[in-house]
């Protein structure tokens, strides 16, 4: 059992209050990209999820991701209602911060997930079904997936699986989970044309935020004011930057025009791919990660726009595509010279090491695939997951919240 380290802790903390800002700097980035009658509705759905699964992972959410294992696969009810998570360390995780601090850091991971995916369905799902869907799949998702990779004992972490900040469990999962959502769910009424942001203002604040709590996210993930977390927050910052960059120009070339929306998308892109590597790998790796997520999740963008899956704002191309390219290029690029306790990747010799990274996405995909159609199938026998065509045409703000994001 270690001794509470104060440096560690503040930047533990720290970081969970970065990470805690990402979920409304969310709704912001969201709300700038639906129409004006929606916008009320989209911020809801970050702001209400900061709080359904605050609560959801201090009563049992927290036991099942990281209580004591049971068969490598999910926690135990040992620590349900936040039992024996105290003031003391937990060595099986953080040795020089409370036990509480790391449980309060992952709370954040676990609020934001299940927000990613409303996304998908912005504009059309009933508040009500978004509410029990955030429970559930918070729960019967999220959970058993982050003690798969990060729990004690899970059977990717006994693999060998490299998720420094979540690839799989927090993008992979909830950008497959988005396009489950949107398929179920149907596309919007109306044309594409007719689906243009409100507010690209507020999405590139939102999107500006975002990066600024993703330091939080990445960098505190190291768990320790240390060497590391240095060089995880400069590998955030270039492959956020390099993501911008290369989505942004290759809009220009190809579309005509450097638009502010592919700056942001390319940014996010950026930020999602180097998540699960950026304590594991070089700089300069953190950039080609970062340029290579772009391209992917701008090809993806394209090749949803020519399905029928009506992905309101791409959750599945950025957080879904972005993440699987990012766990996969963790396993070409780890060394151990960035971290000791990782292990070299692909171009360091080590082809093991990225064939498990292909188990990992596999098998988070699959996972999350089953599970969520599941879990909307049992929503919709309960309460309508959609509004109604009226309801629709009206708008949310007005329709589900009685109220209007501007008064004129």
């Amino acid at each position: 059992m270690g001794a509470v380290n104060a440096g560690d802790t503040a930047w533990v903390l720290a970081s969970a209050a970065l990470v805690m800002l990402m979920t409304p700097a969310l709704g912001f980035f969201y709300g700038g990209l639906v129409r004006r009658k929606n916008v009320l509705s989209t911020l809801m759905h970050s702001f209400v999820a900061l709080c359904i699964v605050s609560v959801q992972w201090v009563l049992w959410g927290y036991t099942l991701a990281f209580g004591p294992d049971w068969h490598g696969i999910v926690g135990s009810l040992a620590w349900i209602g936040f039992a024996h998570v105290g003031a003391t360390p937990n060595a099986d995780y953080a040795a020089t911060i409370p036990h509480a601090a790391f449980a309060l850091f992952q709370m954040m991971f676990a609020v934001i997930t299940p927000a990613l995916i409303t996304g998908a369905f912005a504009e059309r799902k009933r508040f009500g079904a978004f509410v029990l869907f955030t429970v559930l799949w918070a729960t019967f998702v999220y959970d058993p997936i982050a003690h798969w990779v990060w729990g004690h004992g899970g059977w990717l972490a006994r693999l060998g699986a490299l998720d420094f900040a979540g690839g799989t469990v927090v993008h992979v999962s909830s950008g497959v989970a988005a396009l489950v959502a949107a398929w179920v769910l149907g596309p919007r009424i109306g044309k594409a044309r007719e689906h243009e942001p409100h507010d690209r203002r507020m999405m590139l604040l939102g999107a500006s935020l975002v990066w600024f709590g993703w330091f939080g996210f990445n960098a505190g993930s190291a768990l320790a004011a240390n060497g590391l977390a240095a060089i995880a927050f400069v590998n955030t910052n270039v492959a956020a930057a390099m993501g911008a960059l290369v989505w942004m120009t290759i809009a220009w070339y190809r579309d005509g025009a450097p638009n502010s929306t592919g700056a942001a998308a390319g940014a996010v892109a950026g930020l999602v791919a180097i998540t699960p590597a950026a304590g594991f790998v070089t700089p300069a790796a953190g950039i080609l990660i970062g340029g290579i997520a772009a391209a992917a999740c701008y090809a993806a963008v394209k090749l949803r726009e020519r399905m029928r899956v009506d992905d309101a704002l791409d959750v599945f191309p950025v957080h879904g595509i972005g993440g699987t390219v990012g766990a996969l290029l963790t396993g070409v690029f780890a060394t151990t010279v960035i971290n000791a306790g990782g292990a070299n990747g692909l171009a360091y010799g080590n082809p093991k090491q990225f064939a498990i990274q292909c188990v990992a996405v596999a098998a988070s995909w699959a996972y999350t695939i089953v599970v969520t159609f599941v879990i909307l199938k049992v929503v919709m026998l309960l309460v309508p997951l959609r509004v109604s065509e009226r309801e629709e045409h009206l708008g949310l703000d007005v329709t589900q919240h009685a109220e209007a994001a501007y008064v004129h």
